[in-house]
């Protein structure tokens, strides 16, 4: 049954639809023959220009608004997205939410969306995506037993090209949006079908002109709304309805349809839902004029290119709090804890702030006051589950008493095998320690500075090298004496090298002058011409509306200093540090024996109003090719300095190699192509700093007062990656998931327990294939769900190993294709594939062993 399909119009309808008493009207000869769908709808920021107290409030009021205008209106159709608000109504009206739930039976409140908010479309991870239809689908179905199968999206700034895979796995088989506009983007039409790159489409239609209307009547809207449509498809969908901080369709609306249609001014105007649009218009094309749509197999962009790069704060903030709760899902599973409770209300902390005010930094500035708070909340209750979960593994780890050492547990949160290095605090011996395994065999260490500066002369620091098991542990153990390790690093105050690579940095700029990977013989950066830091003003508002590129000339920040801060057998470091204005920005370059990349730490501490900062990575390449990563995949894009967002990474590669830069916190790239004095490069929006919730064409008083984002300190890490080939051979996923998600030691005692030392509970080989998720069944929490996504866009055969539910999955993944298993841990032979949002089931498609 179509919940959401509006009823046949009513005979004998109020004044609003026909005035008691009187005939239905025919339209005149004249009207134009086609038929208009009115969308009555309430786009509600809940934070914006206010806080998310005031859209709590507003979600009430907009409801009951929609109520009162069915009860006046019997054949108006209210269109309703993001369940937050629904769930708001829930806990403060009752009596409203009953009524929402008679008008849904009813066929007139019509649900979409299927999202928990309308978030930003491009910065979250493809999990989040995931957990949007999760909780936003599952409580539509538990509360008014329906789904939503249409995905809408009106306000958001850009949508990221795998979309459309995630909606289909969610039910949802169109998508309405409306930007990018016609002026920002060559999309071929205003209904086409989006293909995203496992092939997967939905039927996507551009709304016309605004998502919303003023109150009065509609045909400025309408006029307006046919100005921008393709006309060569005959009916369409105009939709009307006050919106922004809610408020509905009014009754001067729905009058003025109900005129407009007697008149025939549009054609025929009908109260309707996207549903019954895209039910409507495949009736009418049928398989041919379907087949003939147009197929857009892109992202759809630009729109406020400056979102992505706008409040630093949140964008770190949100990095963290996902990777926290992914990590706390996949514990909590390990252990056999339910924690579904704890972990919906961190995920619906996170899910929240990723609504397109929050997340892009375009709300006022108390909005991050309150976006922190629960940011934090989501966090710390992560933290809980997973501190607990490695508690009850650790007991059950047999410790072996040894007088006088210290054992240390390190979990590895992620479904590969991982090899890091560890920092660890301790308070065993004044005279250092060394690291040693289970066995007793020496691991690679050094002592490093501690974060107490203390008289204790027992509290020390070190660092270890650990090779860890896929979602797993290991022991090792601290004995008092250093270490014996010694390997080939070598360091000084402008180089730094070991067997793989050497980095020499420029004396006078701090900025690598060669980057040698003696694997291929190729030096990435050696002759390349740029500078590393770009400076300028920048006049653009908050969303940097109409910016096609941020890669403008700019001032270079004077290197101030370059001294070594560790030079130890396991790490070197070398401290850049740098100043421009009353700005300072210390970059800290690390290298270890055997690193096949170099991290860089940075420290910036930001005092420049109205100013942007670019860091850029020139590159010694010819003609190389762009791609950027996307939640669950890549995308390549074209080499001209446009202002893209982005993942996590984003690579040049060119004639057999390649320098990709991976970060933890930044969504802001370009790529930028050679020219006079420059080479091809990479840079990433570090910071801009623009008056919050400045929107153009406002303008600023000369003489006010206004508070400005990002001034102060702020650190972030990216990694600077040479490779031979192209982008593939890097592992580029795994290693932005490890910098995002480090594992975590933890000090454990002695005593005897059943598990060994070593243990993996799923382990995905590290190869094309990546599992993304590892958690308990939303309906059952003894059975596990574990999903994978194709990484590379071509084609594998994946073995995935589960030992924590005792067998060995085999599958087929097409090019980015996303596949979730569902396993019963009481019969896991019986294993299915499931939907992303674990209603549907399927079985066969894989096959499934015994461990």
């Amino acid at each position: 049954m179509n919940h959401d399909r509006p009823p046949a119009p009513l005979a004998n309808a109020p004044s609003g639809e026909q005035p008691r008493g009187l005939p239905v009207a025919p339209r005149p000869a004249a009207a134009p023959g086609r038929t208009l769908h009115m969308i009555g709808n309430a786009h509600l920021d809940p934070v914006w220009l206010w806080p998310w107290q005031e859209g709590y409030q507003e979600a009430r009021a907009t409801f009951w608004s929609a109520i009162h205008r069915m009860d006046e209106y019997p054949g108006f159709v209210f269109t309703c997205d993001q369940v937050v608000l629904l769930s708001w109504v829930e806990e403060s009206d009752p009596e409203l939410f009953a009524r929402i739930r008679e008008r849904v039976a009813e066929g007139r409140w019509v649900m979409t969306g299927g999202w928990w908010v309308e978030p930003d479309c491009n910065m979250p991870a493809g999990e989040s995506f995931v957990r949007q239809g999760l909780y936003g689908q599952r409580y539509l179905k538990d509360k008014f037993g329906i789904t939503a199968t249409v995905g809408m999206n009106v306000d958001p700034f850009g949508h990221h090209a795998m979309l459309p895979a995630i909606l289909r796995g969610q039910g949802m088989d169109s998508y309405c949006f409306l930007r990018p506009g016609p002026h920002e983007s060559e999309l071929p039409g205003t209904l086409f079908w989006w293909e995203a790159p496992d092939g997967s489409r939905v039927l996507a239609y551009r709304i016309p002109y605004e998502y919303c209307s003023p109150p009065g009547e509609v045909a400025g809207q309408t006029e307006k709304a046919l100005g921008q449509l393709d006309r060569s498809l005959g009916d369409l969908m105009v939709f009307y309805g006050v919106g922004n901080h809610g408020g509905g369709p009014t009754r001067a609306n729905i009058e003025s349809i109900h005129r407009y249609d007697r008149m025939g001014t549009f054609g025929e105007l009908v109260m309707s839902s996207p549903r019954r649009y895209f039910d409507e218009i495949t009736k009418r094309l049928g398989e041919q004029g379907l087949a003939a749509l147009p197929v857009w197999r892109e992202d759809l962009q630009h729109h406020a290119a400056g979102c992505y790069s706008a409040h630093s704060g949140i964008k770190a903030w949100q990095r963290r709090a996902q990777a926290a709760v992914l990590s706390a899902e996949r514990w909590a599973a390990v252990a056999g804890h339910d924690a579904r409770a704890e972990l919906e209300r961190a995920w619906k902390q996170v899910l929240f702030n990723q609504f397109h005010d929050v997340l892009p930094g375009s709300a006022i500035e108390p909005a991050y006051d309150d976006a922190r708070d629960q940011l934090g909340e989501a966090v710390a209750g992560a933290k809980r589950i997973i501190a607990r979960a490695h508690n009850v593994i650790a007991r059950d780890v047999c410790v072996p008493e040894e007088p006088g050492t210290q054992p240390v547990i390190v979990f590895n949160p992620h479904p590969w095998p991982v090899t890091t290095r560890v920092e660890l605090q301790y308070g065993l011996a004044p005279g250092g320690v060394h690291v040693v395994d289970a066995d007793g065999g020496e691991v690679p260490s050094q002592a490093v500075q501690p974060v107490a500066s203390t008289d204790d002369r027992r509290r020390g620091a070190t660092v270890f090298r650990a090779e860890l098991p896929g979602l797993g542990h290991r022991l090792y153990r601290l004995r008092p004496g250093p270490p014996a390790y010694l390997s080939g690093l070598s360091a000084s105050a402008h180089h730094l090298e070991n067997d793989l690579l050497r980095l020499e940095l420029d004396p006078a700029t701090g900025w690598p002058a060669s980057l040698l990977d003696k694997r291929t013989g190729v030096d990435l950066v050696a002759g390349a011409a740029g500078e590393h830091t770009q400076i300028c003003a920048d006049p653009t508002d908050t969303w940097g509306h109409r910016v096609v590129s941020y890669a403008w000339p700019g001032a270079v920040m004077e290197t101030t200093g370059i001294v070594v801060r560790e030079d130890g057998p396991l790490r070197a470091r070398v401290r850049v540090e740098r100043e421009w204005g009353r700005s300072t920005m210390a970059e800290e370059f690390v290298l270890g024996p055997g690193d096949d990349a170099v991290e860089v730490r940075v420290t910036l501490d930001w005092r420049e109003p109205a100013h942007l900062m670019k860091l850029r990575f020139p590159v010694a390449l010819r003609d190389p090719a762009a791609t950027y990563e996307i939640p669950f995949g890549h995308l390549a894009r074209p080499v001209d300095g446009a202002e893209e967002p982005a993942q996590s990474w984003v690579d040049l590669s060119a004639a057999g190699a390649g320098l990709a830069v991976v970060n933890n916190a930044k969504h802001g790239y370009d790529v930028s192509p050679a020219g006079p004095g420059r080479s091809p490069s990479i840079g990433i929006t570090a910071v801009r700093s623009p008056v919050h919730a400045w929107h153009d064409p406002r303008p600023l008083d000369p003489e006010g007062c206004y508070p400005y984002q990002d001034q102060g300190v702020q650190r972030f890490t990216y990694l600077l990656v040479p490779h031979a080939g192209d982008w593939r051979a890097a592992g580029l996923t795994r290693r932005a998931a490890l910098l995002g998600s480090p594992v975590r030691a933890m000090l454990e005692g002695f005593h005897d327990g059943p598990l060994p030392a070593e243990r993996s509970h799923v382990d995905d080989g590290g190869g094309q294939v990546m599992v993304t998720a590892v958690k308990c069944h939303e309906d059952r929490p003894g059975d596990l769900v574990v999903r994978a996504v194709e990484t590379t866009g071509e084609a594998a055969v994946a073995t995935l190993r589960v030992p924590l539910a005792r067998v060995v999955l085999t599958a087929e993944f097409g090019p980015n294709q996303i596949r979730t298993f569902r396993i019963p841990l009481d019969d896991p032979l019986a294993a299915t594939e499931t939907d992303l949002v674990e209603l549907a089931t399927r079985k066969g498609g894989f096959t499934v062993e015994p461990w």
